[in-house]
Parts: C-alpha cells; structure tokens; sequence
C-alpha cells in the first residue's frame, strides 16, 4: 500500500512496531488469512496489514494470536446514545426518526482533523466501555422506539464483525441498520455489509489523492472504489465533505468533487458540505466560514446535484431538503427539529416530482 502503510509495517510487511495487550477480553476476527510463521494478514480494510505474532495491525484492536487473528472490541462498545438520524448525518433516511447509536473504538486512518477522536483514536483499555451483545443492542434500540440502529462516531470499518451480527439481530426485532463510515473495507467485506444494511454515509474527506496520504494518513483509491459498489448494490447512500479552511476549500475541489459524484454515483446522492470545528491536531485553524460552505452547494447545485446540504450551521437554507423540480422546501430542518413541509409519500406535494430516499419503513424511491 505504499508510504501510507509505512509506520504501520516494517519493510518485510509485518507489523511489528505496536505493544502486546495486557489482559483484555479477545473474540475471535473473521476477515483474515493465515500465512507462514504463525503471520496472519487482515482482510478487513484496504490496508491488509500483515500481522506477526503478539502484534497488531494499524487500527490496534486486531491482535495475532499464535496465528489467528483477535479483536478486543467486539461486544464492547464505548458509546451508546440515541440520536436524530439527522446527526449522521442522512437526511434522506427516516427524517426525524431516532438512531441507536453504537461505537466500538477504532480507525483505520489517523485524520488530522478527527472530529471524534477522543473515541476513534483512544488506546484499547483507555476508554470506558459497556458489554452488549447484537440481541442486547437490538431490544435496547427497539426499547429506545427507534426505527434504526446507527454504527458511527468512530470507524465501523475495523469493527464489522459487530456490525453484521447487530444488524442480523436487528433485523429481527424490525429495525433497520445505517452506518457512519470512512468507506475504507475490503471489497468483499462490504459486499457482505451490504445485504444487511439499510443505508450507507461515508466521509468523503476530498477529492484529492495527496489529501488523503497528507492530512488523513489513508488512501483515495478504495474509498471511490466502494462508493460505485455500494450504489450498484442498492444500498442507500449519502456523502459527508468536511470543509476544512485552507486544506481543501477551494473551488476547484468543490468542483471536482461534484463532476465525480455526477458522473459515477448519480445526481440524485445526496452531498453534505460539513462545517469544521477546531479538533484534534488542527486546532490552530478557524472554524469554516459559512461562506465557504454556500459557495461549495452552489458549485454543486451548478454542477448537477439535487441534493446539497450545509451541515453544522443551523438555521442555514442548505439545512432543509428542495423539490429540484420545483423549488418547494419538502423538509424543514432547524438543527435537529426535523418538519415534513412538501413531501408526501415520497412525492413533492407541489409538482408531484419522486424523491429519492427512504421516507418510511420498507419502501425505497429513486428518481
């Protein structure tokens, strides 16, 4: 994988440079292969991290043990909460509806901008958590009155498997699973996610290789990958840009994002361009001007998209959902006080225009 997986593995591909756990608890990992010496390489991410044994792979809760592959989060997650299904953000998914909402710790990148961190990046053992089981996660979002359950806040991709038997346990108690992601998995590995989940956010931080390697220590290249095959499987999805002042505000990525969402993915996938708040090891940077936020959706919107938000400034029209036939506002948002103005059973009520997304339970519209 290049200078991305440098500090994560020597130069005979094995990773060596992290420190055995002590005493956590260990279930066994799905995704990964056996190799010569007791090696395991991990088949959970675009990094395949070759694995020796009593070390870990780049994200730190996937350990090799005697050559099987453990994690130490399953079951374990260190944040639970009901949220908005709009903090998500998907605001084509049950608007105004509740999201159980569950993260294990982990990640597969390390962003600069991490607005999560203090879960994503916390160290195995530094952070409390809860035991829950899928089942127990499945009745407490069905005691909850949610109609979904929310994988988020730091990165699903390195927990999967907890994902797939949460969703699988959900599924039968009737609700249904979305996940807040980085887009990073192995191909097959989201195939799989694929025929569980209902709907699909992934941050698609820019549309720059070389902001990626530099700001987000990950790669480009996977990320477009799944995007196109999570459309091709049908799952719902939508796309969060992170607007970062002076790393990736300028005109010509807002444009060029928007041509390559066009082109590959569709008009109609919703583009969220997010407000940045100093975090992590960018605190030295202003917050996004609200300026640099309309003049992104008004670059899309010129390009081609129908769906264009601005995120993390309430009372901002790029909040609320337009009829891109009409004009009419369909959804009303106020920070997360969500109100269906236009829209009825997934029709414009003004012009009678289809809009895509998942507006109740079972039902799936496109344009």
């Amino acid at each position: 994988m290049g200078a991305v997986l440098a500090y994560c593995v020597a130069a005979d591909g094995v990773c060596r440079g992290k420190t055995e756990y002590g005493p956590l608890t260990e279930s066994p990992a799905r995704f990964f292969k056996s190799l010569d010496k007791n090696a395991v390489q991990c088949r959970q991410c675009f990094r395949q991290c070759i694995i020796a044994p009593g070390k870990t792979g780049f994200c730190d809760i996937r350990i090799n043990r005697s050559g099987a592959l453990k994690t130490v989060s399953y079951g374990n997650p260190g944040a639970v909460n009901v949220d908005p299904i709009e903090k998500k953000p998907l605001y084509h998914v049950f608007p105004g509806t509740a999201a159980f909402s569950i993260a294990e710790i982990g990640c597969n990148i390390d962003c600069d901008f991490c607005q999560n961190w203090q879960i994503a990046q916390v160290k195995p053992g530094k952070l409390g958590v809860r035991s829950m089981s899928p089942m127990a996660v499945a009745e407490a979002a069905s005691a909850a009155k949610c109609l979904t359950i929310a994988y988020t806040y730091s990165e699903p991709v390195v927990w999967s498997e907890y994902v797939l038997d949460c969703a699988r346990a959900g599924r039968k108690t009737g609700l249904a699973s979305v996940i807040v992601s980085n887009g990073t998995w192995a191909p097959d590995v989201l195939r799989e996610l694929t025929q569980e989940v209902l709907a699909i956010k992934v941050d698609l931080k820019s549309i720059e290789p070389d902001y990626y390697e530099r700001i987000c220590h990950g790669q480009l290249a996977p990320v477009l990958e799944n995007l196109e095959i999570i459309r091709k499987e049908g799952i719902w999805l939508e796309l969060v840009n992170l607007v970062v002042p002076t790393l990736n505000d300028s005109d010509d990525n807002f444009r060029k994002m928007s041509k390559w969402v066009k082109s590959h993915l569709g008009c109609d996938v919703p583009l969220h361009f997010t407000r940045f708040h100093p975090m992590y090891r960018l605190q030295h940077l202003p917050p996004t001007p609200v300026e640099t936020l309309t003049r992104a959706r008004d670059i899309a919107r010129s390009e081609g998209l129908k769906f264009v938000y601005v995120g993390n400034v309430p009372a901002h029209e790029g909040e609320h959902t337009w009829c891109p036939a009409c004009g009419r506002m369909l959804v009303e948002r106020k920070g997360y006080r969500v109100r269906l103005t236009g829209l009825a059973d997934g029709r414009c009520t003004g012009c009678g225009e289809r809009i895509p997304g998942i507006w109740k339970p079972g039902s799936i519209s496109s344009s």
